[in-house]
Protein backbone atom coordinates (compact mmCIF):
# COMPACT_ATOMS: atom_id res chain seq x y z
CA UNK A 1 0.00 0.00 0.00
CA UNK A 2 3.05 2.47 0.97
CA UNK A 3 4.71 1.38 -2.84
CA UNK A 4 1.07 2.27 -4.38
CA UNK A 5 0.77 5.66 -2.57
CA UNK A 6 4.36 6.26 -3.92
CA UNK A 7 3.74 5.44 -7.32
CA UNK A 8 0.47 7.65 -7.21
CA UNK A 9 2.55 10.75 -6.24
CA UNK A 10 4.73 9.78 -8.87
CA UNK A 11 7.87 10.29 -6.37
CA UNK A 12 11.14 10.11 -8.00
CA UNK A 13 13.65 8.45 -5.89
CA UNK A 14 16.79 8.70 -5.87
CA UNK A 15 17.90 6.53 -2.67
CA UNK A 16 16.25 3.86 -0.20
CA UNK A 17 17.35 3.35 3.57
CA UNK A 18 16.56 0.84 6.51
CA UNK A 19 16.96 -0.16 9.41
CA UNK A 20 18.50 -3.38 10.09
CA UNK A 21 15.05 -5.01 11.27
CA UNK A 22 13.07 -7.59 9.48
CA UNK A 23 9.94 -5.20 9.00
CA UNK A 24 11.90 -2.34 7.63
CA UNK A 25 13.92 -4.32 4.89
CA UNK A 26 10.62 -6.39 4.41
CA UNK A 27 8.82 -2.46 3.27
CA UNK A 28 11.88 -1.73 1.02
CA UNK A 29 11.79 -4.24 -1.08
CA UNK A 30 8.31 -3.16 -2.70
CA UNK A 31 9.64 0.20 -2.76
CA UNK A 32 12.70 -0.74 -4.51
CA UNK A 33 10.74 -2.98 -7.16
CA UNK A 34 8.70 -0.05 -8.34
CA UNK A 35 11.39 2.72 -8.35
CA UNK A 36 14.34 1.36 -9.60
CA UNK A 37 16.65 3.30 -6.77
CA UNK A 38 19.88 1.96 -4.69
CA UNK A 39 19.34 0.86 -1.18
CA UNK A 40 21.44 0.56 1.82
CA UNK A 41 21.08 -0.48 5.68
CA UNK A 42 22.28 1.85 8.11
CA UNK A 43 21.74 0.56 11.97
CA UNK A 44 20.93 3.88 13.13
CA UNK A 45 17.82 3.90 11.90
CA UNK A 46 16.51 0.77 14.00
CA UNK A 47 13.98 1.01 16.73
CA UNK A 48 15.01 0.87 20.63
CA UNK A 49 14.68 -2.11 21.91
CA UNK A 50 11.33 -2.42 24.10
CA UNK A 51 12.47 -5.06 26.05
CA UNK A 52 15.22 -3.61 27.46
CA UNK A 53 13.62 -0.75 28.33
CA UNK A 54 10.94 -2.53 30.11
CA UNK A 55 13.48 -4.83 31.53
CA UNK A 56 15.43 -1.68 33.18
CA UNK A 57 12.77 1.01 34.05
CA UNK A 58 9.46 -1.23 34.78
CA UNK A 59 8.78 -3.62 37.39
CA UNK A 60 6.07 -4.99 35.40
CA UNK A 61 6.51 -8.56 33.73
CA UNK A 62 4.68 -7.17 30.53
CA UNK A 63 7.21 -7.46 27.37
CA UNK A 64 6.38 -7.15 23.68
CA UNK A 65 7.86 -10.14 22.76
CA UNK A 66 5.19 -12.38 25.13
CA UNK A 67 3.63 -12.22 28.48
CA UNK A 68 5.25 -14.60 31.08
CA UNK A 69 3.62 -18.01 31.80
CA UNK A 70 0.66 -17.90 33.66
CA UNK A 71 0.03 -14.33 33.47
CA UNK A 72 -3.34 -12.36 33.05
CA UNK A 73 -3.96 -11.19 29.59
CA UNK A 74 -2.54 -8.18 29.08
CA UNK A 75 -4.56 -5.66 27.09
CA UNK A 76 -2.73 -3.40 24.54
CA UNK A 77 -3.85 -0.44 26.62
CA UNK A 78 -1.89 -2.29 29.68
CA UNK A 79 0.85 -2.84 27.32
CA UNK A 80 0.55 0.51 26.20
CA UNK A 81 0.47 2.58 29.40
CA UNK A 82 3.80 0.50 31.24
CA UNK A 83 5.74 1.29 28.13
CA UNK A 84 5.01 4.72 28.32
CA UNK A 85 5.96 5.06 31.53
CA UNK A 86 9.37 3.21 31.51
CA UNK A 87 9.86 5.19 28.56
CA UNK A 88 9.35 8.16 30.07
CA UNK A 89 11.26 6.78 33.01
CA UNK A 90 13.85 6.21 30.56
CA UNK A 91 14.36 9.71 29.15
CA UNK A 92 14.65 11.39 32.68
CA UNK A 93 16.65 9.23 33.93
CA UNK A 94 20.62 9.58 34.28
CA UNK A 95 21.53 6.31 34.30
CA UNK A 96 23.97 5.03 31.44
CA UNK A 97 22.67 1.34 32.22
CA UNK A 98 23.44 -1.63 29.49
CA UNK A 99 22.25 -3.27 27.09
CA UNK A 100 19.60 -0.39 27.50
CA UNK A 101 21.23 1.71 25.14
CA UNK A 102 20.57 5.29 27.08
CA UNK A 103 18.02 8.13 26.00
CA UNK A 104 20.56 10.42 24.82
CA UNK A 105 22.46 7.66 22.61
CA UNK A 106 19.11 6.81 21.12
CA UNK A 107 18.24 10.41 20.09
CA UNK A 108 21.56 11.54 18.77
CA UNK A 109 21.79 8.22 17.25
CA UNK A 110 18.26 8.79 14.74
CA UNK A 111 19.38 12.47 14.45
CA UNK A 112 22.79 11.95 13.09
CA UNK A 113 21.42 9.17 10.98
CA UNK A 114 19.53 11.71 9.60
CA UNK A 115 21.69 14.57 9.17
CA UNK A 116 24.06 12.04 7.36
CA UNK A 117 21.45 11.40 4.83
CA UNK A 118 20.59 14.73 4.25
CA UNK A 119 24.24 15.86 3.41
CA UNK A 120 24.74 12.69 1.07
CA UNK A 121 21.86 13.85 -1.06
CA UNK A 122 22.56 16.44 -3.30
CA UNK A 123 19.84 19.38 -4.35
CA UNK A 124 17.01 17.98 -5.47
CA UNK A 125 16.83 14.87 -4.76
CA UNK A 126 14.83 12.13 -2.65
CA UNK A 127 15.78 9.85 -0.09
CA UNK A 128 12.61 7.18 1.47
CA UNK A 129 13.80 6.54 4.80
CA UNK A 130 11.74 2.87 6.16
CA UNK A 131 12.42 3.10 9.84
CA UNK A 132 10.62 2.66 13.29
CA UNK A 133 8.00 5.03 15.41
CA UNK A 134 10.77 5.71 18.22
CA UNK A 135 12.69 7.15 15.48
CA UNK A 136 10.91 9.45 13.72
CA UNK A 137 9.91 10.61 17.04
CA UNK A 138 13.20 11.43 18.03
CA UNK A 139 13.48 13.15 14.95
CA UNK A 140 10.52 15.13 15.21
CA UNK A 141 11.86 16.06 18.44
CA UNK A 142 14.69 17.77 17.05
CA UNK A 143 12.85 19.46 14.19
CA UNK A 144 10.64 20.58 16.09
CA UNK A 145 12.31 21.81 19.41
CA UNK A 146 10.38 19.89 21.27
CA UNK A 147 10.88 18.57 25.13
CA UNK A 148 12.05 15.06 25.10
CA UNK A 149 8.89 14.08 27.36
CA UNK A 150 7.20 14.86 24.05
CA UNK A 151 8.43 11.45 22.54
CA UNK A 152 6.02 9.23 23.92
CA UNK A 153 3.63 11.57 22.38
CA UNK A 154 4.78 11.15 19.13
CA UNK A 155 5.60 7.52 19.16
CA UNK A 156 1.95 6.77 20.43
CA UNK A 157 0.32 7.56 17.13
CA UNK A 158 3.05 6.77 14.95
CA UNK A 159 0.86 4.70 11.93
CA UNK A 160 3.04 1.77 10.73
CA UNK A 161 4.04 2.66 6.90
CA UNK A 162 2.83 6.24 7.84
CA UNK A 163 4.55 8.60 5.58
CA UNK A 164 6.61 11.86 7.67
CA UNK A 165 8.26 14.35 4.36
CA UNK A 166 11.48 15.87 5.85
CA UNK A 167 13.05 18.92 3.63
CA UNK A 168 16.59 20.44 3.36
CA UNK A 169 17.40 23.68 2.24
CA UNK A 170 19.23 27.31 2.91
CA UNK A 171 17.04 27.27 6.00
CA UNK A 172 17.87 23.59 7.37
CA UNK A 173 16.25 21.00 7.71
CA UNK A 174 12.09 21.15 8.49
CA UNK A 175 9.48 18.61 8.50
CA UNK A 176 6.44 19.88 6.76
CA UNK A 177 3.75 16.68 7.20
CA UNK A 178 3.92 14.41 9.87
CA UNK A 179 2.52 10.60 10.04
CA UNK A 180 0.63 10.76 6.84
CA UNK A 181 -1.77 7.98 6.88
CA UNK A 182 -4.82 8.31 4.39
CA UNK A 183 -3.50 5.65 1.58
CA UNK A 184 -4.30 2.89 4.78
CA UNK A 185 -7.87 3.95 4.78
CA UNK A 186 -9.19 2.20 2.38
CA UNK A 187 -12.96 1.97 1.42
CA UNK A 188 -14.24 -0.95 3.69
CA UNK A 189 -12.13 -1.02 6.35
CA UNK A 190 -8.96 0.57 7.38
CA UNK A 191 -5.36 -1.16 7.34
CA UNK A 192 -3.93 1.47 10.63
CA UNK A 193 -1.51 -0.35 12.81
CA UNK A 194 1.01 0.70 15.39
CA UNK A 195 3.29 -2.11 16.04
Amino acid sequence: MLAAEIARRELTVDRIVSGTLARQRDTVAPLAALTGAPTSIDPRWDEYDADDILDEYSESAVRLAGQPSGASRVTREDFQRVLEEALLSWIASAKRALPTEHWPAFYERANSALGDLVGELDRGQTALVCTSGGVLAAICLRLLGAPDQTFVRFNRVTVNAGITKVIHGSRGTTMVSFNEHGHLEKPGGSFVTYR
